[in-house]
């Protein structure tokens, strides 16, 4: 509110003045017509400043920015502060015209359909710039948050560089630059890690059939020392499923970090301790196998290959 009282001009207070003098004084009557003109115009001016300052102090209390945020949104304000501007002035504006007696019922049909005209012809871009909009004051995701969205070959999950009016930058945890509009990326489903205190991971560890029954029974224990023996919280690990080549068991811990290369590299550290672990005590990894008997057509196991092949010499033939 102070912000908007500072935006009173000394020239609304001079024109406010001589209005209320002439009252008293009873000046001629063309000076009178002019005072009161300029009265008008001075008010509808000035009121188009405290609407444009009140609104824009509103806007800016609501998103928690200021003139003076160096912000990538800063145009994104920019930009709003054109377009009340524009709102504002214009409306000012037919309210003089109205109080000249200028018949001002054209001019504001005129100008809407100019509006919709405008804006059929460029709705890619204010449905983007809506869009900006919406992050402005929604705030899905700031710059600096690491963000997962569905891009055309998957999940795509990097760090938010930029928020621009037309679109977003993102850049992506392999390094590319991703720019996408910003109707399509609040089209879609978006997690934000920005608030993310810790990173659950879910290993799937399958062992081969001929592991010893008492040693399956210490694999959950030996995940579990594992996952302490790097600082983190194990959750759980049990028996899963009898896979197709494999016994499967769950590994569950949890990393106490928010940064994903942190997480991702703490679950390395404990997926390579665990491996270590596996080979020191004997047990081994599955991967996907087949087993093929072959018969004689009386129905007799026999080897696919003869123990002994014969290997048959050829002379080499002469020309």
């Amino acid at each position: 509110m102070l912000t908007t009282v500072r935006k009173t001009r000394l020239w609304f207070l001079i024109a406010l003045a001589l209005q209320l003098v002439q009252g008293y004084l009873h000046p001629p009557q063309d000076v009178a017509k002019t005072v009161t003109f300029l009265f008008t115009v001075a008010t509808a001016l000035q009121a188009a400043l405290w609407a444009r300052a009140l609104i824009i102090g509103l806007i800016e209390a609501r998103t928690g920015q200021s003139e003076d945020d160096s912000s990538s949104l800063a145009s994104a304000f920019g930009i709003i502060r054109l377009l009340v501007s524009i709102a504002v002035f214009a409306i000012a504006g037919i309210v003089v015209l109205d109080n000249l007696g200028v018949n001002v019922t054209g001019l504001v049909a005129g100008l809407g359909i100019g509006g919709i005209a405008i804006g059929l012809a460029a709705q890619g871009i204010f449905s983007d710039l809506f869009a900006a909009l919406s992050i402005i004051f929604d705030k899905p995701f700031r710059v600096g948050d690491v963000i997962t969205y569905q891009g055309k070959e998957g999940p795509v999950t990097g760090t938010v560089k930029q928020i621009g009016l037309k679109s977003t930058r993102i850049l992506s945890l392999t390094g590319e630059l991703r720019i996408i509009g910003n109707t399509q990326l609040l089209a879609q489903e978006v997690t934000n890690f920005a608030g993310r205190q810790m990173f659950r991971f879910h290993l799937i560890v399958g062992v081969i059939y001929q592991t010893d029954p008492a040693v399956l029974a210490e694999i959950p224990k030996l995940m579990g020392a594992e996952a302490e023996r790097a600082g983190h919280r194990f959750v759980r690990a049990a028996f899963r499923t009898f896979g197709p080549s494999s016994i499967d068991f769950d590994f569950l811990f949890e990393v106490d970090s928010g940064e994903p290369t942190e997480a991702h590299a703490a679950q390395e550290r404990v997926a390579l301790g665990l491996l270590g672990t596996f080979k020191e005590r004997g047990i081994e990894f599955a991967y996907p196998t087949q087993t093929t008997f072959t018969a004689a057509p009386d129905g007799t196991m026999i080897m696919p290959y003869p123990q002994v092949m014969p290997v048959v010499q050829r002379e080499p033939k002469r020309s």
